[in-house]
């Protein structure tokens, strides 16, 4: 585990500046994008179940930031991992962009051709499928047909229930990130999955500190007003978990 020392700038709290916290006897487990990575997804919970084993707490909360499918070669064996999790611990998935596509590809399958700029050939690969490179309008049916007969009830009820965001103590948890000058109850869909440059150069503060991925970085990027956890997993075998209590922050 690791430590860091944050530069928070103060949050007026009555008349005293405080550091952003969660609540008492609670902790939080943020976990950047997945991308495939199942091996890399187990290790983390390896490492999660240690961590409470040594130091256990009334309430731990595992949260997942979205893109949990493509590029990488597990995608559909990523999807089994977190809904196996749910079911003996506490766990809030959200949804990512990606797991966006794959849900249109079963209404239409002309997004194909987005969507497999993106990495959705792996994903369909890890359900059994064998699209070509370039599919054509025909193909592009089969596989979506293929999908959707291929997709287990639990992943498909998975994908259609992910929230968009989750808000705990001082952090607000989202794929993308938020829309500048928006409040946290209006912001738009579209932002919270693909917003980039807008949100990434803002250096105000936001009405609770941001914890997003969606935007990869080398290490885990941790700024005033935010912190970017995708550490790129499925290229760079890092998986990057955020660990939060009271108002202490470090890696696992």
């Amino acid at each position: 585990m690791s430590n860091i020392a944050l530069m928070w700038k103060p949050r007026l709290i009555g008349t005293a500046p405080a550091a952003p916290t969660v609540p008492e006897g609670v902790r939080i487990y943020a976990i950047g994008d997945i991308h495939g990575r199942a091996d890399l997804l187990e290790q983390t919970f390896v490492r999660i179940d240690a961590d409470l084993l040594r130091h256990p707490i009334a309430n731990p909360i595992q949260v997942f930031l979205g893109d949990y499918i493509d590029r990488g070669p597990k995608s559909s064996d990523v999807l089994t991992q977190l809904i196996n999790r749910g079911k003996a611990h506490r766990t809030v998935c959200l949804k990512g962009n990606h797991e966006l596509y794959l849900l249109e590809f079963l209404r239409n399958p002309a997004i194909l051709r987005a969507w497999g700029q993106y990495g959705g050939l792996t994903t369909l690969l890890s359900y059994g499928l064998r699209p070509s490179l370039n599919p054509d309008e025909e193909e592009e049916g089969e596989l979506s047909a293929g999908l959707q007969r291929a997709l287990p009830k639990s992943h498909h009820q998975f994908l259609s229930s992910l929230p968009l965001s989750y808000a705990c103590g001082d952090f607000f948890f989202v794929h993308a990130g938020i829309r500048p000058g928006a409040s946290l109850s209006r912001q738009r869909d579209d932002d919270l999955l693909w917003i980039r440059d807008e949100f990434l150069s803002h250096e105000e503060l936001f009405e609770k500190i941001i914890v997003h991925g969606h935007t990869p970085v080398m290490e885990p990027d941790v700024r005033s007003n935010r912190i970017d956890i995708d550490t790129g997993a499925y290229a760079t075998g890092r998986l990057t978990c955020l660990r939060l209590e009271r108002d202490q922050i470090d890696f696992i």
